[in-house]
C-alpha cells in the first residue's frame, strides 16, 4: 500500500467512526478546511474519504453546498431496520444452509462464551459491540461476502440508535438472562439446519427492534444536542 493509500485509508476509518457515532450532527455541514487540519490531512485523501463514506450512506453531498452528514429522523432509521430485517433473515436462511457442523458449532460457542458477560455487564457499548460481533458471525457463516459487508454497513449506520436501546435496556433493568436467550434461540434455531425456521426468529428478534426505532431517535436527539451539564 502507498503513503498515499495509507493516508486515505487513515483518513476515512477515522471519518467512519465520527459519523457513525454523529460526532458530526445530523444534518451539519462539513468544514473541510477545520477537518483537514482536525485529521492532518490534505485536501485530496480526504475529499477521497469523504466520497466514499457518501456511497455508503453515511454523509449526503448536495451539490453547491458541499458535504453533509447523514439525517437522523425515524422513517430513516425505519429504513434501515427494514433493510436490517431484510439483509439478516437472508443471512441466518443461508447460515443454517451452508455453515456445515463446524460453523454452527462456532456460533453456539460464539454465544456461550460471552453468555455471563452479555448477562452481567452494565457496559451499554460493551454490549453492543458483543451483539455486533454475533450478527457478524452468523453473516459470515451465510458464505456470502457481500450480504456480509452489507451487515457491516448498516451496523455502523444505526449504531448510535442501538446504543441508546442499549442504554436503555441497562436503565431499564430488563432482566439479564433475557438478554442472553434470544441469542442463545438463533443460535439454536440455525444450527437445526431448519433455513425457514432461521429465517423466521432472526425477523422477530430485529422487527421487535425496528418498533421502537422513533423512540430512540428522540433519545438520540437529546444526547446530541442537550449540553453536558444539563443533563441530570
Amino acid at each position: 500500500m502507498s503513503r498515499t493509500d495509507s493516508n486515505v485509508s487513515r483518513v476515512y476509518a477515522t471519518l467512519r467512526r465520527m459519523a457513525a457515532d454523529f460526532e458530526l450532527k445530523p444534518d451539519e455541514r462539513i468544514n473541510e478546511s477545520a477537518l483537514s487540519q482536525q485529521l492532518g490531512a490534505s485536501r485530496t485523501p480526504l475529499r477521497e474519504a469523504l466520497n466514499r463514506l457518501v456511497a455508503e450512506g453515511f454523509l449526503t453531498f448536495r451539490s453547491g453546498r458541499g458535504f453533509f452528514c447523514r439525517s437522523l429522523s425515524p422513517g430513516l432509521v425505519m429504513e434501515l431496520y427494514e433493510a436490517r430485517v431484510a439483509v439478516e433473515t437472508e443471512t441466518a436462511r443461508l447460515a443454517a444452509r451452508n455453515a456445515g457442523a463446524a460453523g454452527l458449532a462456532r456460533l453456539v460457542a460464539h454465544v456461550e462464551a460471552g453468555a455471563a458477560e452479555y448477562a452481567e455487564s452494565d457496559d451499554a457499548a460493551r454490549l453492543l459491540d458483543m451483539d455486533e460481533a454475533f450478527h457478524l458471525e452468523i453473516a459470515a457463516l451465510s458464505g456470502n461476502n457481500e450480504l456480509r459487508r452489507m451487515v457491516e454497513n448498516l451496523n455502523d449506520r444505526v449504531r448510535f440508535i442501538r446504543l441508546m436501546f442499549m442504554k436503555r435496556m441497562v436503565e431499564d433493568g430488563t432482566p439479564r438472562t433475557a438478554r442472553v436467550t434470544a441469542h442463545r434461540s438463533i443460535a439454536a434455531t440455525i444450527a437445526s439446519g431448519d433455513e425457514a425456521a432461521a429465517a423466521q426468529v432472526m425477523r422477530g428478534h430485529i422487527e421487535r427492534r425496528r418498533e421502537d426505532a422513533a423512540q430512540a431517535v428522540r433519545i438520540a436527539y437529546s444526547q446530541l444536542y442537550v449540553p453536558d451539564e444539563e443533563i441530570s
